[in-house]
């Protein structure tokens, strides 16, 4: 199965997807000014993007470098799983909260 990273992915091999779960990991660098309003952001968008796809999320920081974020998505198996999270992306204005320059990458592993 192949995936691309940028700007969003894409799953090249829909039908293995039915077959293996993917982990769907999405890290990024935040604006350090309004971080609590821009976690708020993350949670609600994770919220919607359950209520559409079941798929529940979760978001990390790495430790001593809390601007480094990272979204889990674990156990999709849902080929509308990437299209759902693209449009929801949009709708809540994930890009907005980004350090300037930076962008979301998406890797997506074969359970």
């Amino acid at each position: 199965m192949a995936v691309t990273g940028r700007p969003g992915f894409k799953i090249v091999a829909p039908a293995l997807l039915r077959v293996m779960p993917l982990n769907v990991y999405v890290y990024y660098q935040v604006a350090r000014a309004g971080t609590s309003k821009s976690e708020a952001r993350i949670h609600e968008m994770q919220s919607a993007l359950c209520d559409r796809t079941g798929v529940a999320g979760r978001l990390l920081k790495k430790k001593d470098q809390p601007l480094l974020w990272m979204e889990v998505y674990e156990n999709v198996t849902g080929e509308d799983f990437e299209d759902a999270l693209t449009r929801i992306v949009e709708e809540y204005g994930a890009r907005q909260i980004l350090e300037p320059g930076a962008q979301r990458h998406i890797e997506c592993f074969v359970m």
